[in-house]
């Protein structure tokens, strides 16, 4: 089978040229047809000589995922349900705005961390994404939206990246901040750091490196204030605590400063974390660690076999004015993708029973 290119760093990309006998500077050029332009075919590389063009179709590929189904929301939120060599599937969601919007990538087959809400959880790990298998799943979308070649910020519409799909990225560490460097890179696809997030439910040995190696955003699954409450729905808080994560977000902003706000995501569950209580004790908490802290309040999407419910607007919006009231910022997310399961916590690659994926 031919080796794809897609996913190699610059430096594996002029070790192969190396190999039949290129010079390594023909490596950007071939990285800005990849990355810059989403060319998958060599012949189309015209400033590459026919014979190298001729050496890179024999041995080399630039293949997509395959695409299974595709679909589109409502309001607009487009999912894809893809499928690699192997027979692996994972699904990818665009969640577009007024003039910009956001692509969530997938780090895992399945997730071990199994939280008890997430629809992706009650899917077991198969295995990890490659790198190359990361960034392909931006690439589907910009081919998908016509964003070739790179465009600048001011005009993308694929604008952001939230590696908040299926699996735990940081239990993925070096294929996914491998990816993120790729896609982040200037001569390519060229996404600014500042508008890619890292979401984690808190693999605390891995934190300090999201700023030390990627120098993205951070974004911390939290959902409960305290550990009793968290380890009931996240079986990863008793080996990570609250306590411990957000030690490891201090070390985060050591490097990035204070003004690079870590978000903590908050699922609003009816009757188990939204009560003005649970608000208070975030409070606490934020002010103990003197963390440059903002909220995201997520109404819970249900999901065929959930034991959970959504809390009632009242509830999030109380919850919300408490947290902004001690000088957090606490916007509640809109839900999108609903009526397609590509909202928060409902992405899994097996099928499901009136569930094209």
């Amino acid at each position: 089978m031919m080796k794809n290119l897609i996913g190699l760093s610059k430096e594996e990309l002029a070790a192969e040229l190396e190999r039949l006998g290129e010079k390594s500077f023909r490596a950007k050029q071939l990285w800005q047809w990849i990355y810059f332009r989403g060319e998958s075919d060599f012949d189309k590389m015209s400033n590459l000589s026919k014979e190298l063009r001729a050496k890179l179709k024999e041995n080399y590929t630039l293949q997509r995922p395959k695409i299974i189904t595709e679909q589109i929301s409502k309001d607009k939120t487009h999912k894809w349900l893809l499928e690699f060599d192997d027979g692996q599937r994972i699904e990818t969601v665009y969640i577009p705005e007024e003039d910009r919007g956001a692509v969530c990538v997938s780090t895992q087959v399945g997730c071990a961390v199994g939280c008890k809400f997430c629809h992706t959880g009650s899917q077991k790990i198969t295995r990890n994404l490659t790198a190359g298998e990361i960034v392909a799943q931006f690439m589907v979308a910009r081919d998908a939206y016509g964003e070739w070649p790179s465009p600048t910020n001011e005009t993308r519409y694929l604008s952001n990246i939230v590696v908040m799909g299926m699996g735990e990225p940081l239990h993925n560490k070096e294929e996914t901040f491998k990816a993120l460097k790729i896609l982040s890179d200037g001569d390519g696809i060229a996404i600014s750091k500042r508008r890619i997030t890292l979401s984690t439910s808190g693999i605390v040995p891995n934190i300090e490196a999201v700023a030390a190696e990627l120098g993205v955003k951070l974004a911390i699954s939290l959902h409960a204030s305290n550990n009793e409450k968290r380890s009931q729905i996240m079986p990863i808080n008793k080996r990570y605590p609250i306590e411990e994560i957000l030690k490891a977000c201090q070390k985060y902003q050591d490097i990035m400063g204070m003004s690079r706000m870590i978000t903590f995501e908050y699922l609003m569950l009816k009757d188990f974390n939204d009560t003005p209580e649970d608000a208070k004790e975030l409070i606490a908490l934020m002010k103990k660690f003197n963390l440059g802290a903002k909220f995201n309040l997520i109404p819970f999407n249900p999901w065929p076999g959930c034991d959970f419910a959504p809390s009632s607007n009242n509830k999030v919006h109380a919850f919300s004015r408490l947290l902004e009231a001690a000088g957090y910022e606490a916007p509640i997310r809109v839900a999108r993708g609903q009526d397609i399961l590509a909202a928060c916590g409902q992405l899994k690659s097996k099928k499901q029973a009136g569930n094209p994926a």
